[in-house]
């Protein structure tokens, strides 16, 4: 069975999602120092930088976003629904997502919440492709 390019864009970003935490747990061990079984902790928020709880919330965004997604492209694939427009859906999610991603870490407000919406628009037209 080939990849379809829903399923290989779907694959990028769950290897995306491997690596999201790393820049938040980087953010805690440079203000904290290393954490060992004996001081491990929830590190409040106010205690880490705005880079660093920028970073949380990247990763949070991420995979609140991401199940929705990843369902509509597994369901799409498994009915067979899948398509030119959900192709191009779930490419456009995928760079969609890193330009959040990046705009999130730099902490641009307004391009965020287009950038949001602009990926809850793509994963809503999935759905209509799988449901209609």
């Amino acid at each position: 069975m080939t990849m379809t390019p829903d399923i290989f864009y779907l694959t990028l970003l769950a290897g995306l999602g491997l690596f999201l935490w790393i820049p938040h747990i980087i953010a805690i061990v440079m203000n904290h120092g290393p954490m060992s079984a004996a001081n491990y902790r929830d590190i409040p928020e106010k205690e880490l930088p705005d880079w660093g709880r920028r970073a949380k919330r990247v990763h949070l965004n991420f995979v609140e976003n991401f199940a929705p997604f990843a369902a509509l492209v597994i369901i799409a694939h498994l009915t067979k629904t899948a398509n030119e427009t959900t192709a191009l859906m779930a490419m456009l999610f995928f760079w969609i997502r890193v330009a959040h991603m990046v705009v999130f870490y730099l902490g641009v407000p307004f391009l965020r919440t287009l950038l949001f919406t602009a990926g809850f628009v793509v994963t809503v037209i999935i759905f209509f492709q799988i449901v209609l």
